[in-house]
């Protein structure tokens, strides 16, 4: 880690800067090729792209078929069965918390609005495999994905070279109800999520994280009309460490991210140069442990160690960096949270992992990267709803509002606008004065 002490405000910006891992151009355009290829060709170009890419021959179709989901059960220990379905649990019931009673609002009197959330019908989970599979993300979607209620859960996920799934993300696919697993990785499975093959089917909205191609296919797919969770891109965490931060859960916390993968960014930030120093001195012992430690090892060399002035100082930078994660490493870490405005994540205190978050306290780590923290939130139980509006409207009602529609709309010159309402106000008061309902006429519509 570069260590930077007491950086001026105006060097701030390049600090703050996300690793630029390849051209974007170059990766939208084999992005595109991707796309065009699959949307032409179907199962087609997915069974050649898995050969190409995860070395499978998928002779018996890209679809997991119902032994070798049933199969998955029986080769997952025990201990780790009972791990994951603890994690359902603290995942579902944090979740569970997030529904909200639909409630009717009579805005004036007789004019009743009220939103009510509607699940996304078709939804599409994308989970990466390669070297670290992560069973842990399909927790994170599939439960508010089932939350919700919505009606089709379709998962992708790259085969292994033997082409099998991995038997967790199986089992986790078992446990969560999902039966619609296809055998496809990359941005070709991102591409045929949002358009459908033969195997596939198109679905509304993605889910899930990747590498760069994968998120430029995500925005892809955002062109043909289907939604996405965010964007997202390598995992980032961002630790604000005072004189009361231990050096060795520090330097812990900042590798569990780095192992991520070799385009992953670590930002710590202290008051205290002896905690940088501390720190990285055990990023260094703990590195030489790690299985993972040439991934780590190339991720930390855009990672930096920066010493500030102040607690305040030090937030002001993160709130700017907008972290994926942020952990709060100081004496009073409620107090400091107080003023966070920009971050997927926050963890507090010293006994606090992000670790503890990716896997099971309950919070979901699917999380906005690359700034977009500013702007975006972490998925929740809201991303597979839709919220749509509904509103009943009395003769009191329109006679209340209608006037009011009418003014605005004829001063925006859109006096179709406001015929519908003065049509309707017409109906009201000449049935008002007549005195049999036959008589009334009818209200155009």
């Amino acid at each position: 880690m570069q260590l930077i002490q007491y950086p001026a405000q105006q060097q701030w910006a390049a600090l703050q800067q996300r690793a630029a891992a390849q051209q974007a151009q170059d990766v939208e355009q084999r992005v595109q090729q991707i796309f065009e290829a699959v949307r032409q060709r179907g199962d087609a170009a997915l069974l050649e792209y898995a050969q190409r890419f995860d070395g499978a021959d998928l002779a018996s179709g890209l679809r997991v078929s119902p032994e070798e989901l049933a199969a998955a059960v029986t080769q997952v220990p025990s201990e780790l069965q009972t791990a994951i379905r603890q994690a359902h649990a603290n995942i579902w019931k944090f979740h569970a918390t997030q529904r909200e009673e639909e409630k009717q609002v009579e805005t004036m009197p007789g004019v009743s609005c009220w939103r009510r959330a509607v699940p996304v019908q078709r939804v599409g989970l994308y989970i990466p495999g390669g070297t670290a599979p992560l069973f842990s993300t399909l927790l994170m979607l599939g439960v508010p994905a089932r939350l919700a209620g919505c009606p089709e859960v379709v998962l992708c996920t790259p085969p292994q070279p033997d082409g099998s799934v991995n038997p967790v993300i199986l089992f986790t696919a078992h446990l969560l109800g999902i039966d619609t697993i296809i055998k496809a990785g990359g941005a070709q499975a991102i591409a045929a999520l949002s358009g459908g093959t033969e195997s596939v089917p198109g679905v509304d909205k993605i889910f899930g994280p990747g590498n760069r191609y994968v998120t430029a296919a995500k925005q892809l797919a955002t062109r043909y009309g289907v939604a996405i969770d965010m964007p997202a891109g390598p995992s980032e965490v961002l630790v604000i460490a005072d004189e009361s931060a231990n050096p060795v859960f520090v330097a812990a916390d900042l590798l569990s991210q780095a192992e991520h993968g070799p385009d992953s960014q670590v930002i710590l930030l202290s008051d205290s140069l002896t905690v940088l120093e501390q720190t990285q001195a055990e990023v260094q012992r703990q590195l030489a442990a790690l299985p993972r430690a040439a991934v780590a090892t190339q991720a930390l060399t855009e990672s930096r160690a920066i010493l500030l002035r102040t607690p305040e100082e030090m937030l002001y930078f993160s709130n700017q960096y907008a972290p994926e994660h942020l952990i709060l490493a100081v004496r009073n870490p409620e107090e400091l949270a107080e003023g966070v405005t920009s971050a997927g994540s926050v963890f507090l205190g010293h006994l606090t992992p992000e670790a503890a978050g990716d896997y099971a306290s309950g919070t979901n780590h699917t999380l906005p990267t690359n700034g977009y923290a500013r702007n975006y939130s972490g998925v929740s139980l809201d991303s597979f709803f839709k919220k749509i509006t509904f509103q009943r409207i009395t003769a009191e009602g329109l006679l209340h509002v209608g006037p009011v529609v009418e003014i605005m709309a004829e001063a925006e010159g859109l006096q179709a606008h406001a015929r519908a309402v003065t049509l309707r106000l017409d109906a009201i008061h000449s049935a008002s004065s007549t005195p049999t309902a036959s008589a009334r006429p009818a209200a155009h519509s």
